[in-house]
């Protein structure tokens, strides 16, 4: 029986294995979380939670499990464990896709300020708060908090799915625990209510988180936009279809 391997923790993730069960209802599932989030959405499949040991470890995992095909759906900012999927497939002639849901688009009215990384995002939070304090909406999850504790002008109000360990926040950061989807009207008044002057927001593409960017252009807010990493080469698509056609060829 063919077996494949999805490396998830992401929405997107759990879509492609639910539309994958649909039109393979005998192939054996195997989802892979990293298991630092305590109640993760769960799709209906065989779960491991923990990592592999880096590239080797996880070409050993695909030899001794017999893995036919491996699809990497992780979150687009994972890049240590995309570029582990793509060393491993290589290693183990295993076939490999990238499933990476698009990146959003600058469009008329939104201010963003690029950041390749949460250094320099940092830097761009400086040269804003030169002129007045800033109260900071940090958008980036629990590991991107760190370069964010030398902010001296300013406050951060930091959102999370679950509640970052004290010293994970800045220091004087307020926690805001929630999860997506957030719709644009209720993200213009909580922005408004926490008297925000300007995100920090991963280009995380999709839907679910979408209505902050969509709430800061009707407000015309700043967002500091922090880019992707690269994505390790290979075959990628950016859909639950194109997912789909691909491991009818993988198979």
């Amino acid at each position: 029986m063919a077996r494949i391997l999805v490396l998830g923790g992401t929405d997107l993730a759990n879509a492609f294995i639910a539309a994958l069960r649909a039109a393979h209802p005998d192939l054996e599932i195997v989802l892979s979380l990293a298991g630092r989030t305590r109640d993760p959405k769960l799709p209906d499949c065989v779960i491991r939670t923990g990592g592999f040991g880096g590239a080797e470890g996880l070409a050993d995992y695909l030899r001794q499990e017999g893995i036919t095909a491996l699809v990497d759906a992780t979150h687009p900012y994972a890049a240590q464990i995309s570029a582990n999927a793509a060393t491993a497939a290589a290693e183990t002639g295993t076939p490999c896709l990238h499933l990476v849901r698009p990146a959003w688009e600058q469009a008329p009215g939104d201010n963003w300020y690029p950041a390749t990384d949460y250094e320099d995002a940092t830097r761009h939070l400086d040269a804003l708060s030169q002129t007045h304090p800033l109260t900071v909406f940090l958008t980036v999850g629990r590991q991107g908090l760190e370069p964010f504790h030398y902010l001296m002008n300013g406050t951060h109000v930091v959102r999370a799915v679950e509640q970052p360990d004290e010293a994970e926040l800045p220091p004087g950061a307020r926690a805001v625990l929630a999860r997506g989807p957030f719709r644009e009207a209720d993200e213009a008044a909580f922005l408004k209510e926490n008297e925000i002057d300007v995100i920090v927001s991963k280009n995380s593409g999709g839907t679910a988180t979408y209505g902050k960017i969509l709430a800061a252009r009707s407000l015309r807010m700043p967002v500091v936009m922090v880019a992707r990493p690269p994505v390790p080469e290979g075959a990628i698509v950016g859909d639950v279809e194109s997912a789909l056609v691909w491991v009818e060829t993988a198979l």
